[in-house]
């Protein structure tokens, strides 16, 4: 690959952004060259740079960013392009996936009106060579009726469906340089493999060089040619993707690799917590330190006995009425949840995981079926005679930040959901919520500050905390790590097993990543099309799964190759 020539050369870039508070050093002096047709990833957790400097490539940043370096495109530098050079550019010879297909598409124009937009611009086809063009991609990238599909809204495809669209958009000019910023985090692990070999075989077919920029170490494992890493701004190392995984250099991605659930490690929790990756600064020399820490497991997981029953859901079926006809979302699901325990459920977007919650919680009402809560039926109760209960079930939302209001404090959050379940002194009020800010692992003084001032693995702790305030005895978790960085993630996950030990609490554990169902489940179901298809222990549903569909969703699980024994446990890394 490095035979190639080379399409993008970064040299010596530096972003600072202009803040109430100072500059803040974004990226810090990035050196990067891609070749034609190559694939590199840029790995990092949130804040690295990752996403500004992709940002930097279509010179999108904001205004009060200060931008110095060189980004050569084929010899051209983006940065000194005048705004009408640079219009052409853009689309034609760069393009950009976002992260969030919902939140990048228009919502009030057609997908076919938005491939066409980029066709007409820097093609110069008319508006009927265009449409037919728009559809032509929509095959390309595989959407089912494209003829149809050309003239639905974004609200009207799935999430997998959306991403198809971006990426025909950014495509459709056949550009030079793809960069994908996160293009698979919030989908299923079989739409994410069918979007990824989508990607590849379009950077084959259209002779493409891809940046990938992802957080998911196995991805980069089978997809990257090349990888690099960042921290805090900086590119901390760089490598060909087998040499990289087999023989990392740097203290900082040999903590990723430990700390990940996808570097080939089959873990679960009865054998102790993830490694955490710590970081401290030499005072002697100034220098960054990073250690590959494995917090000491101070729970009881030797007991055999089957746990007391929880919640018992018998023959549950939520139907809705659409115009196309009644959706089965939940059909006749029957399962147990003892107490301490915790059940995995996976499944594909549209299984009816999603519903299933909401109707546990009363969010929505079941067609018929019963759920028994410490043996009373919570489908017969309403009003005043059911909120009693609803403290007894709580929920962590998949996203930390738009669950939270941003007008509230973290002790105000916390306070109402106490004055709303009756805790009347707001001493005692104040008293708890002090204990479980501490308890779950955050400052003092967090309590007068907005969900705004926090980091995402930060605002996660404020949802979980939000949660066990009225001590539940079951806790539904719907994606609460999906979003979050790799060692962010070993750190939220050693968090909820704890708490569960403490609190005595179960969990229903909603996820599409399977790898980290693995580590978290004691049982794990099974769905599909609103029905449990299968459901075993952890060990059972990995090692003999029977039904197809499962043994598909395992299949797509990205696995990262082998690598050599570095150290995974320890002291200094």
């Amino acid at each position: 690959m490095s035979a190639a020539p080379v399409l993008l050369d970064i040299q010596n870039l530096n972003v600072q952004f202009q803040g109430s508070h100072g500059n803040l050093h974004a990226v810090r002096g990035l050196n990067l060259q891609l070749h034609q047709g190559e694939t590199l990833a840029l790995v990092g957790e949130s804040g690295c740079g990752k996403s500004t400097t992709a940002l930097a490539l279509l010179r999108l940043l904001s205004p009060l960013a200060q931008v110095q370096g060189h980004i050569w495109l084929d010899g051209q530098d983006i940065l000194s392009l005048p705004p009408l050079a640079l219009q052409r550019l853009r689309g034609r010879d760069i393009s950009m996936i976002f992260q969030e297909p919902m939140s990048s598409l228009n919502p009030v124009y057609s997908v076919g009106e938005q491939i066409a937009e980029s066709l007409r611009l820097h093609q110069g086809l008319s508006v009927l060579a265009a449409h037919t063009r728009a559809i032509e991609l929509l095959d390309l990238v595989r959407i089912a009726e494209p003829q149809r599909r050309v003239n639905d809204y974004p609200h009207q495809l799935s999430g997998g469906q959306r991403q198809r669209v971006m990426i025909a958009m950014a495509v459709a000019c056949r550009p030079r340089l793809l960069v994908a910023d996160e293009p698979t985090t919030a989908l299923d692990v079989t739409i994410q493999a069918q979007i990824l070999e989508l990607l590849d075989s379009l950077r084959r077919e259209l002779a493409m060089s891809l940046l990938l920029i992802t957080h998911d170490l196995g991805l980069v494992s089978q997809r990257a040619d090349r990888v690099a890493v960042m921290y805090g701004g900086e590119k901390v190392e760089e490598a060909p993707t087998e040499q990289l995984f087999t023989s990392p250099r740097h203290a900082y991605t040999r903590g990723l690799l430990g700390a990940s659930l996808h570097a080939g490690m089959e873990r679960h929790y009865t054998e102790g917590h993830l490694p955490e990756i710590r970081k401290h600064v030499d005072d002697k020399r100034g220098e960054r330190v990073f250690t590959l820490h494995t917090p000491p497991t101070q729970y009881n997981v030797t007991n055999d006995t089957p746990p007391e029953p929880l919640l018992q859901v018998d023959n549950l079926h939520t139907h809705y009425t659409t115009s196309g006809g009644v959706v089965r979302a939940v059909d006749g699901v029957s399962f147990s949840i003892g107490a301490g325990e915790t059940i995995g459920l996976v499944g594909e977007s549209g299984c009816g995981k999603s519903t299933l919650s909401k109707t546990l919680l009363r969010l929505v009402e079941p067609t018929s079926g019963r759920v028994l809560l410490q043996n009373t039926d919570l489908t017969q109760l309403h009003g005043s005679d059911l909120h009693p209960w609803r403290r007894k079930i709580q929920m962590v939302f998949q996203d930390p930040f738009g669950s939270l209001n941003p007008r509230r404090t973290v002790f105000d959050i916390l306070d109402t959901v106490l004055k709303v379940h009756g805790l009347s002194s707001r001493k005692d009020r104040q008293a708890r919520i002090t204990t479980l800010l501490d308890r779950v692992g955050l400052p003092a003084n967090c309590g007068n500050r907005y969900p705004h001032e926090f980091s995402g693995g930060q605002r996660q702790r404020i949802g979980i905390a939000r949660a066990l305030v009225v001590q539940p005895k079951l806790v539904i978790l719907d994606e609460p790590v999906s979003a979050l960085d790799v060692s962010i993630q070993a750190q939220i996950l050693n968090l909820l097993v704890e708490l569960k030990n403490d609190f005595k609490l179960s969990y229903l554990f909603i996820s599409h990543d399977l790898s980290v169902v693995r580590y978290i489940a004691d049982r794990v179901m099974v769905m599909n099309q609103g029905k449990v298809v299968e459901s075993g222990t952890h060990q059972t549903i990995w090692q003999q799964p029977q039904h197809n569909y499962t043994r598909s969703l395992i299949a797509a699980v990205p696995q990262a190759g082998q690598r050599s024994a570095f150290p995974l446990v320890a002291d200094a890394i």
